[in-house]
């Protein structure tokens, strides 16, 4: 490659030969059918080595853009290069949404969903279940389309780059609607152990934020469509301005607080799309357990507080709902997730990262795909029912390994 090319946090530098910028799918097929190593970029988003490789990389984003509303306005077919900001915006024009988004609108479709990437909400599953639909370029270079229904839909989902290159998705899409953001002060520790599933269950999403240098929440971020009544929540203070989820940082690029109604898509994530929502000097790890052993997981977080605050921002707690697609985090089980944004020190962060899988051992904690973890791999893969099924199923689409790299040898045991 002439160019040097990181993910978006700095953290990784890949080793791909060339980077591709195919302009159509014409164009992606040839270079699949011409043999790998190949991995897909999506927005580089990833702070491990999943989308690296000694081959050569492909970014999809010169890809023309794709979005196809279905006549009876309850699918749209989008490219396999489009960002959820972009989307907003064109289905916002046609009255239309998705049920959730992530904390970033900046986060490509096809690398949020191939990740099972969060969203959050009691009753909203991540944004890999909006799915309806796939097409994707196979080893051979031959294209498939998988639907919802075919038996190995819920296997090709969420399939960590390994199957294939996503080139088009079809997505379920409801009907626009506006969302409230309401933000409180130091929500206190007692709290949570008296009412957390009815400080979880108070919003169309809650996020809970603190960076552990006391037991107290810093902020609780509620995203509603009915107003709230003004006063304390929960012993928590409503915020005297806005905030940014990372105490301290300014919070200008932060969505619109206070209880204003706005679209879904100016409220549902944390950041504007318009606004680079930070450097990118930071790392990140996310853990999901089941939502009924929630207390205990913050429990367990707290015990290593004193050994992760050092190199910690900020942690998010938030809620998932469950979901069949066999590598999805949130497998049959509805979750609770710990999302931590630690300093950009990669040496300083993996032994508070092993100290809090270690808590949260016991939990059955599922790493998410696409973030820092040092869990043993073998571990994870007996922490998913399904996934002898979806070795089985990379091979069948993958016989020749086009799609693999040393990160997904490991992940796969082979």
């Amino acid at each position: 490659m002439s160019d040097v090319v990181t993910n978006w946090a700095g953290n990784i530098t890949f080793g791909a030969r060339l980077l591709h910028r195919p302009t159509s799918v014409d164009q992606l097929r040839e270079l699949v059918a011409a043999g790998g190593p190949l991995r897909v970029l999506g927005s580089g988003h990833s702070f491990n080595r999943m989308a690296d490789t000694a081959g050569d990389l492909v970014t999809l984003a010169g890809l023309p853009r794709a979005v196809e509303v279905a006549a009876d306005h309850q699918t749209v077919r989008v490219d396999g290069g489009i960002r959820y900001g972009e989307l907003a915006d064109r289905l916002e024009a046609e009255g239309l949404a998705v049920h959730n988004l992530a904390s970033l609108p900046h986060i490509s479709v096809a690398g949020a969903v191939a990740t099972a990437t969060h969203g959050s909400g009691e009753r909203n599953g991540n944004l890999a279940t909006a799915v309806a639909g796939l097409e994707l370029i196979r080893g051979d270079g031959e294209t498939v389309t998988l639907r919802r229904g075919d038996a190995s839909f819920p296997g090709a989902v969420v399939g960590l780059g390994a199957l294939g290159v996503v080139t088009a998705l079809t997505l379920d899409v409801v009907p626009t609607f506006e969302i409230r953001q309401y933000v409180y002060d130091d929500l206190p520790q007692a709290s949570l152990a008296a009412h957390l599933p009815e400080i979880l269950a108070a919003g169309y999403s809650v996020s809970l934020f603190t960076n552990w240098a006391s037991t107290t929440i810093n902020h609780a971020w509620l995203k509603r469509r009915e107003p709230m009544p003004p006063g304390p929540w929960f012993g928590a203070r409503p915020a005297d301005g806005p905030r940014h989820p990372v105490p301290g940082v300014p919070a200008g690029n932060s969505t619109e607080q206070f209880g204003t109604p706005g679209p879904w898509h100016a409220r549902l994530p944390h950041f504007r799309m318009e606004f680079s929502p930070s450097t990118g000097a930071e790392l990140q790890s996310e853990y999901i357990v089941p939502r009924d052993r929630a207390l205990e997981a913050i429990e367990a977080v707290a015990r290593v507080r004193e050994r992760i605050a050092p190199v910690l921002q900020v942690n998010e707690i938030r809620t998932t709902a469950a979901d069949d697609l066999w590598l999805s985090m949130n497998y049959q089980r509805d979750s609770l997730a710990l999302h931590f944004t630690w300093i950009a020190d990669t040496a300083a962060v993996l032994p508070a990262v092993a100290a809090l899988e270690e808590q949260l051992a016991p939990l059955d904690a599922r790493p998410h795909w696409g973030k820092v973890f040092t869990m043993d791999p073998a571990t994870i893969r007996a922490r998913y029912p399904r996934f002898a099924d979806f070795a089985a199923l990379v091979e069948q689409h993958d016989p020749a390994g086009t799609f693999r790299n040393p990160w997904l040898d490991t992940i796969l045991g082979g």
